[in-house]
């Protein structure tokens, strides 16, 4: 899995639909309305968010991440691999039919 934070909804939709297209990741599951308290540039900001997690595969992340860095409007985004311990055949399966090998 990829977890991205972006600072629009839209931001959110539009990099994810481009993922989708390119079959880098499965799905994209977009949750608005986080609130980030972070260190930027010697203050400490206050933003909201819109996080992102996308179901792929690992040996996807590096194309995944070239394509997000591409697009997101961030100086220095949050994009961050989260490996898969545990999950159902069924659900793994699925993940690697709906993308594709680069």
């Amino acid at each position: 899995m990829i977890y991205v934070t972006y600072p629009s909804a839209q931001e959110a939709e539009d990099v994810s639909r481009a993922l989708l297209a390119a079959r880098l990741v499965a799905c994209a599951n977009i949750m608005a309305g986080h609130r980030a308290l972070f260190h930027w540039q010697g203050e400490i900001s206050d933003a909201q968010e819109v996080v992102v997690i996308y179901k792929t595969r690992s040996d996807l992340f590096a194309a995944a991440e070239a394509a997000i860095l591409e697009r997101h409007s961030y100086d220095c985004p949050c994009v961050v691999c989260v490996p898969i311990h545990a999950a159902p055949e069924l659900f793994l399966r699925w993940v690697i039919q709906e993308t594709v090998a680069r």
